[in-house]
């Protein structure tokens, strides 16, 4: 079965260890080519994320990391990147995996709409408004304040939407998601959240967000960070996960429900899902529980229909 993976930090590994190699099987590395050619992942989002190490992050840090996603991703012989629709129906009419580049965080930016436009010529197509924190454009889920959209960051969210890049909401805070609402007119997604009524974690989305993405046709990507999935549990079992897909599917998002692992970005794992060549472990679970048809949307469907309604021409 194709999958389609909607978030990883392999891009932040790959920066702050200069020594890995992405076309390597690196122990260090979740997703590298080798496993996501095993994993049989047709597509993989690559987010920019610049990590806490970096004290005061520019966008030079951003263009250093697009540049190494070009180096050591796009120039892979098995990959191809996608920034069109046409570039996804070259992929799936070949061997090689497609890869989209996409920011984590508006932090960098500085409120300045030339270096969107600079991202978007260079492939950027979907864009995190916020990790956890406050920012310039909005608060992050994490922020103790709770606020929402800064005027500047309200004309920021127009402009995205005239650029056709995807907005990302999984970090950003319950007052901006719903200002966001009001305001943004294209679908979106929140690329690596899970439900919050199965795990009260803040990062999580509740009922009546995800009935928001339900409703607007945009994109759920269940992560694996164990504790957004089970926060009780040291131990978390992929059966664990289905809790999560069995209550988005009762909301009506069968088919607006997909994969965002977070892998490279976490230091805990589900068991069985230690790293992108393990998605077989859930492929298996899927297919005990739910037809083929829905595991097949799951995996890749409901992200490709998404993705050639968004991306453009």
């Amino acid at each position: 079965m194709r999958i389609m993976d909607g978030h990883c930090d392999a891009l932040t590994k790959l920066y702050v260890n200069p020594k890995l190699e992405f076309g390597r099987e690196e122990q260090e590395l979740d997703v590298s080519y080798p496993r996501l050619k095993h994993a049989g992942v047709k597509v993989q989002c690559f987010a920019i994320y610049l990590s806490d190490s970096i004290q005061q992050p520019t966008f030079e840090h951003i263009l250093q990391m697009v540049d190494l996603f070009y180096r050591q991703i796009g120039r892979h012989p098995g990959m191809h990147v996608i920034q069109t629709t046409e570039d996804w129906h070259l992929v799936e009419a070949s061997e090689r995996i497609g890869a989209i580049l996409t920011l984590e965080g508006l932090d960098a930016l500085a409120g300045n709409m030339m270096h969107v436009r600079i991202l978007q010529q260079l492939g950027v197509r979907s864009i995190g408004l916020t990790w956890n924190y406050a920012n310039w454009a909005a608060d992050g889920v994490m922020e103790p304040r709770k606020g929402g959209f800064t005027r500047k960051g309200k004309q920021m969210l127009k402009d995205l939407e005239t650029m056709g890049i995807i907005v990302d909401v999984s970090h950003l805070s319950t007052t901006a998601f719903w200002e966001m609402v009001e305001l943004y007119n294209k679908p979106f997604i929140a690329s690596h959240s899970n439900a919050q009524k199965i795990c009260p974690h803040p990062r999580n989305l509740s009922d009546e967000q995800i009935k928001a993405i339900i409703q607007c046709k945009g994109t759920i990507g269940i992560t694996f960070v164990p504790y957004f999935v089970d926060s009780a549990n040291l131990t978390v079992p992929i059966s664990a996960l289905l809790k999560h897909i069995d209550h988005v599917c009762s909301l009506g998002g069968e088919g607006q429900l997909g994969f965002g692992s977070d892998f490279d970005g976490i230091e805990q794992w589900i068991k069985g899902l230690r790293h992108v060549g393990q998605y077989e472990n859930i492929i298996e679970a899927l297919c005990k529980n739910y037809r083929e048809s829905q595991v097949e949307a799951f995996l890749y469907g409901n992200w490709r229909n998404f993705m050639l309604t968004s991306l453009p021409k």
